[in-house]
């Protein structure tokens, strides 16, 4: 049987624009841009040391291991292609996609995702997917893949079980 994961991911749509007003305001994207023309190295640094893996929430304890590691994958990257990643995922409209899934699908999504925030993604993806199944991650961050992994594998074999 054929079904799909989406994790942590960002349909259905990031920008704000007229028929999306709750989306997220071009400069952030324009920021983000201007940070990876001027040192990218830093900008993978800095993304990884405090939202992505939500270390700069209070209490956090930061893995240098994990902040290195981004680092190092997004080095491995090509310049033009991690930069040209910032339009596609700042500009595509996944809104009609999602509403033609016609299989079992499974959205993830932590709650405290300060990179791509739930109810811009994970809540609206599960609204438009016909019988979503919406798990939510209290408090965790965008990188569940890495700080919630053990979870994350439990609950993918469980829907994949069914």
């Amino acid at each position: 049987m054929k079904k799909a994961v989406l994790v942590s991911s960002v349909p259905p749509m990031m920008p704000k624009i007229a028929d999306n007003p709750g989306g997220l305001p071009i400069e952030v994207f324009d920021g983000i841009r201007k940070r990876s023309q001027a040192n990218r190295s830093q900008l993978y640094l800095d993304i990884a040391s405090g939202p992505f893996y939500g270390y700069n929430c209070p209490g956090a304890t930061p893995s240098q291991g994990l902040i290195q590691s981004f680092r190092a994958q997004g080095m491995q990257a090509g310049h033009k292609n991690t930069y040209d990643s910032i339009a596609a995922f700042s500009a595509t409209d996944f809104r009609a996609d999602l509403k033609k899934f016609d299989v079992p699908t499974l959205v993830i999504h932590g709650d405290d995702d300060q990179i791509v925030p739930i109810d811009l993604s994970g809540k609206a993806s599960a609204a438009l997917i016909r019988n979503a199944e919406l798990i939510v991650y209290p408090g965790a961050p965008h990188g569940i893949t890495d700080t919630h992994k053990d979870r994350l594998n439990q609950d993918l074999l469980d829907f994949v079980r069914k």
